[in-house]
């Protein structure tokens, strides 16, 4: 089973939101060029994909399917143009009741995507209700609950899919919960064996396990330990866009701006790698930090026009980190934290609070610090700085 849909969900697939899709009207419609070339073998496999679908339209697996594809590529490359062809595929079953179950299950990824994780939720319980055994959907219903603090509920979706998962699977998926609640130096552990015995061949799964050992790693202040990991999982699979966000956010927390304009100087399709960019190029003082802050600065207006909020976790860091206004971070980041909480989500809030000096605003993520033992040292001392220890 690939767990690149995993990679999105535990990584922070609710973290690294870019803006609202477009849905063409029309399956002919041409809205832009996406940076494919006719003969690779992404292009093909759309094109047989899109085929498919043509020669038989009322086919919900072969939409589903597309859809599905579609989905893959945003997540993996940041650009949300994929999420709105996925929606087309699957346009004529979208607003039913009680769509097949391949467009029920698609419906609930698209609808995450949007942070609609009330309704994706609703899809996914609705999976599980006719097919119990439906091991994808169990897992996004513990990414869904992880993203929203719920650990107790994702541990015992972790339980309920041991018998539908790979070996390697059941051990992960605690592991990060683990991870998350205060145990991540026993859950890096756990993992670490898991893998040493049992490998994995499929490249995007073990970037997957690599990322989560990263991470897992920071939290319990391994530097160095962690930067090999990430190394790891770059080299493991192709480019992804999650990865890519942990490694930066890893070297700009360690003062390495100019790894990181090297690690995304070709990234600028995706909202939350562009933020990145100039984050470290702003600490360089380069000709292009202007340009890219400005880019950024229009991508946001533009979704504040169309009502778009799923960006706003990214805004909040925008906003304190390139536009030196802490008091609106302090608001995005408030705000966001009532969609997603996750650790990023606390970070953010934890840092607006400090540069707003509003230490009442970061009581949220506070009382999620101490209520999960989450360890992470660099969360620890923004909480000593509000006068409240971490852990």
């Amino acid at each position: 089973m690939s767990l690149r849909f995993l990679a999105v969900a535990f990584a922070a697939f609710a973290g690294f939101v870019t803006a609202a899709p477009y849905v063409p009207k029309q399956d002919s419609e041409v809205v832009e060029r996406l940076p494919l070339k006719a003969g690779d073998p992404i292009s093909r496999e759309l094109r047989e994909l899109r085929q498919a679908l043509v020669s038989d339209p009322g086919n919900p697996e072969a939409a589903a399917r597309l859809a599905r594809r579609y989905f893959d590529l945003a997540m993996a490359e940041g650009d949300p143009r994929y999420v709105g062809y996925a929606e087309a595929a699957i346009r004529r079953w979208i607003a039913a009741i009680a769509p097949p179950i391949e467009i029920l299950f698609t419906r609930a990824l698209l609808r995450q995507y949007r942070h609609d994780f009330t309704g994706a939720l609703a899809d996914i319980d609705a999976v599980l209700a006719r097919d119990p055994g439906y091991s994808n959907a169990l897992m996004w219903r513990v990414a869904l609950n992880l993203a929203q603090a719920n650990y107790g509920a994702a541990r015992a979706d972790c339980e309920r899919a041991r018998s539908v998962v790979s070996a390697l699977s059941a051990i992960a998926c605690p592991a990060v919960v683990d991870g998350l609640t205060g145990k991540a130096r026993s859950a890096y552990a756990t993992l670490s064996a898991a893998m040493a015995q049992s490998p994995t061949s499929d490249p995007d799964q073990k970037q997957w396990m690599l990322t989560r050992l990263a991470e897992m790693a920071q939290r319990f202040g391994d530097g160095k330990r962690a930067e090999r990991h990430f190394r790891e999982a770059l080299a493991a699979s192709g480019p992804d866009q999650f990865v890519l966000a942990a490694y930066a956010d890893f070297l700009l927390d360690e003062k390495r701006p100019a790894e990181v304009i090297a690690l995304l100087k070709d990234w600028s399709r995706s909202d939350s790698l562009l933020l990145r960019l100039a984050r470290a190029e702003s600490m360089l003082g380069t000709r292009a930090a202007a340009e890219h802050t400005k880019a950024l600065a229009d991508r946001f207006a533009a979704a504040a026009l169309r009502g778009d909020k799923l960006h706003q976790k990214d805004e909040a860091l925008f906003e304190l980190h390139l536009r030196n206004s802490p008091a609106r971070a302090v608001e995005l980041a408030k705000e966001n934290w009532t969609a997603q909480r996750e650790p990023s989500d606390a970070r953010v809030l934890l840092e607006a609070a400090i540069a707003a000096n509003r230490p009442e605003a970061a009581r949220p993520a506070l009382e999620w610090l101490q209520a999960t033992g989450y360890e992470d040292p660099r969360y620890r001392a923004l909480g000593e700085a509000l006068g409240r220890p971490g852990k």
